[in-house]
């Protein structure tokens, strides 16, 4: 089995005297994905912010590729690898689909940009942009405004500015919030594509996606780890079933 790419020691979040995540381990190995369930409250979105860098941790160590990136910043640990997606679609609306992939693209440049010289002019940047484009099957879209895009769409586009900065690591949450049915289905694919060549942490509430997708899933209830294991063995776990999945006959 693989090294893992991330590894979660003891980690903790307080809110004044509320445990937001309360001492959770967990690893994540490349190329896979390994889920985030739990009611509302649970701790996930705040899961995802400790390792992305929005917040810090109270304790414990976020170790990426070997090294501790935990008093690192967002914009460090995204140097890094890590790149991640927000619970609210977080784009430039008013610049075109192709506009926001280079501008994630141009993070990745070693150097500021010659100030009187076309963005447009980069090579490399271009290539990329389009190449992420084309990842998440929105090169028809690339000249379009980001605020004409549906809200599916918008999605897949900032998931493709994800993907413009090179990660290793893929930080999703909740991908498919507010989407309908053919929407869905879009996103699930892509995911599931995405997985096969990358490390993805995936935030969702979408049971019958996450089951579909996640090799391993953790449960999270009120900041703790409930449990951790693979799909079937959280279905069958009882205490998972009591505290969120409900009873069998119920489970999707």
């Amino acid at each position: 089995m693989a090294e893992p790419i991330l590894q979660v020691r003891n980690l903790t979040k307080h809110f004044g005297g509320l445990a937001a995540v309360d001492n959770v381990s967990l690893e994540i190995r490349p190329a896979g994905l390994h889920a985030v369930i739990g009611p509302n409250g649970a701790g996930k979105s705040t899961l995802i912010n400790l390792l992305s860098g929005e917040l810090s941790a109270s304790s414990g160590q976020i170790i990426f590729r070997g090294q501790e990136i935990g008093l690192l910043a967002p914009e460090q640990r995204s140097r890094r690898g890590i790149a991640r997606s927000f619970q609210k679609t977080n784009i430039f609306p008013s610049f075109t689909a192709l506009e926001n992939c280079r501008l994630a693209a141009q993070s990745r440049q070693p150097r500021p940009l010659a100030w009187m010289r076309d963005a447009l002019s980069y090579e490399s940047m271009m290539f990329t942009a389009k190449q992420v484009l084309a990842a998440v099957e929105l090169s028809g879209r690339a000249g379009d405004l980001a605020l004409a895009l549906s809200h599916g769409e918008q999605r897949q586009l900032e998931i493709a500015m994800c993907l413009a900065t090179e990660p290793e690591l893929l930080l999703l949450d909740e991908p498919l919030a507010g989407m309908g049915t053919e929407e869905s289905l879009r996103m699930v694919e892509l995911i599931k594509k995405l997985s096969a060549s990358h490390a993805i942490l995936l935030v969702e509430h979408d049971m019958d996606a996450v089951f579909q997708l996640a090799q391993v899933l953790t449960v999270m209830v009120d900041g703790r780890l409930l449990a951790s294991g693979t799909p079937e063995q959280i279905r069958a776990d009882r205490e998972v079933q009591a505290a969120y999945l409900g009873e069998p006959e119920n489970r999707p």
